[in-house]
């Protein structure tokens, strides 16, 4: 058996991985709250993603088990989390009832923009800044503004996710910190 052991020690890369795995958790459930009409609570959970997406880089970094896999893995926990969650979150909360199908279009090219977004980062080899603004910052902010809302024009959310849909696929150059 090529002389290797059966089973297989317990190795660190999979620590990075299981933060990653808590941030698509808290992702998934942003959606389920907002099915529920529990939109603090899903904008919540949202913000509880971004902490534990800056944790995983950190930790795989510190631990030295970045991996071709967790940088997959965390790209599709971040589309699900901070690209389709604060989509959904918005459009559920405010722009279904002011703007309709033009809500959900502008719902959906958030979502859109954010996936774009990810594949150029993973495709990039570019360690002094970002192009365009990251998902995570995009996300976050729309989580914000959900449990701003009342405060707000329900006008800004539709320009504010039209705004960080294209600001996302930008050209902008944005300092890693």
């Amino acid at each position: 058996m090529n002389g290797k052991p059966l089973n297989k020690p317990f190795s660190a890369k999979v620590i990075p991985n299981l933060f990653t795995l808590a941030n698509l958790f808290f992702g998934i459930m942003s959606l389920v709250f907002t099915m529920d009409d529990k939109f603090n609570f899903a904008a919540y959970t949202i913000l509880c993603s971004v902490v534990l997406d800056g944790m995983d880089g950190r930790v795989a970094r510190r631990l030295e088990a970045s991996s071709s896999f967790g940088k997959e893995l965390d790209s599709l926990a971040d589309l699900v989390s901070f690209g389709v969650a604060p989509a959904i979150l918005i459009y559920a909360q405010y722009m279904h009832r002011f703007y309709g199908v033009f809500g959900l279009a502008a719902a959906i090219a958030f979502a859109l923009c954010g996936a774009v977004r990810l594949a150029r980062f993973n495709v990039m080899n570019i360690t002094t800044h970002f192009v365009g603004v990251p998902i995570t910052v995009a996300g976050g902010l729309m989580a914000l503004f959900a449990l701003m809302g009342q405060y707000l024009h329900p006008g800004f959310f539709l320009g504010a996710t039209l705004i960080l849909a294209f600001l996302m696929v930008s050209r902008l150059k944005v300092p890693k910190y």
